[in-house]
């Protein structure tokens, strides 16, 4: 990314400073990054500890940067767009990494039609090993996704859609999907205790195990269900487990989880999109 190019934070809470630490620690200069926020201890804070510019104003930002990254509650995202409303330049690009609110809905409150990108990051971001998803709407060029490419892939990997519709599967997949796994990692802790195992052994168990899995899939170059076969010795121990997840119908709880996620996510773009 070009260190000429502004970015400005309109919120900064976790996920804000989980990018802003990405960005400075790829080089990128901390003279242009702009933030504001409501709360002044945070951003007190933030500029003590980031050395980048802070503003008590969404407008100033505004009139300060080049990229404007949305990063409130989206409860709040409405307010802070109508604020902005009839201030915003045509060059201007916004990103958005506001779970639940469609794009057009932002430039309807925004009070035009600007290039625009909606993100759905997860919270491994605070750990610079998060997965994004990504939507560019029409008006957003080549050079601004590498942009914005660069800016996201800071806190991990990125992946572009080509319909919005499809932010809200990641959002049920990757956005949810960290709980997912920690529910299985708490129950495979639960499982361990109730084996005999102390609390703390099982705990280390099932993360170094959650850990050790991650890798695997990770480095092997193979897929799951091919290292799920790989590790699964005929009549063993492992098969058993696995015939008795497939007993309790192991995949169908899955599919219907993550499906509730979806159906909520689009339940939530609705209501919240509705704000006038």
């Amino acid at each position: 990314m070009e260190n000429k190019t502004v970015i400005g934070f309109i919120g900064a809470g976790n996920m804000a400073y989980a990018l802003i630490k990405g960005l400075l620690s790829n080089g990128f200069d901390a003279k242009n990054i702009n933030v504001s926020d409501s709360n002044k201890e945070l951003l007190i804070n933030r500029q003590s500890e980031l050395k980048i510019t802070t503003y008590s104003d969404n407008n100033s930002l505004l009139d300060n940067s080049d990229i404007v990254v949305f990063a409130v509650k989206p409860q709040v995202l409405s307010i802070v767009c109508l604020q902005l409303k009839n201030k915003v330049k045509s060059n201007h690009l916004f990103v958005s990494i506001v779970a639940g609110i469609r794009g057009n809905d932002i430039n309807r409150w925004l009070g035009g039609n600007f290039a625009l990108v909606r993100t759905m990051p997860n919270t491994p971001a605070l750990f610079q090993s998060g997965v994004t998803g990504l939507f560019a709407n029409d008006l957003v060029s080549n050079q601004q996704k590498e942009l914005v490419t660069s800016i996201l892939s800071s806190v991990g990997e990125c992946f572009w859609v080509d319909d919005e519709k499809l932010i809200d599967a990641i959002t049920a997949i990757s956005g949810s999907g960290p709980a997912y796994f920690f529910l299985l990692m708490q129950s495979i802790t639960q499982a361990a205790t109730a084996l005999g195992l102390d609390e703390k052994t099982a705990n280390s168990l099932s993360i170094q195990t959650s850990l050790g899995a991650s890798l695997m899939a990770t480095k092997s170059g193979k897929d799951s269900k091919t290292l799920r076969k790989e590790v699964t010795s005929p009549n063993g121990t492992t098969q058993a487990a696995i015939e008795s997840f497939q007993d309790q119908n192991f995949e169908g709880i899955v599919a219907a989880a993550t499906r509730a996620a979806y159906d909520r996510a689009r339940e939530l773009s609705n209501d919240l999109g509705d704000v006038e």
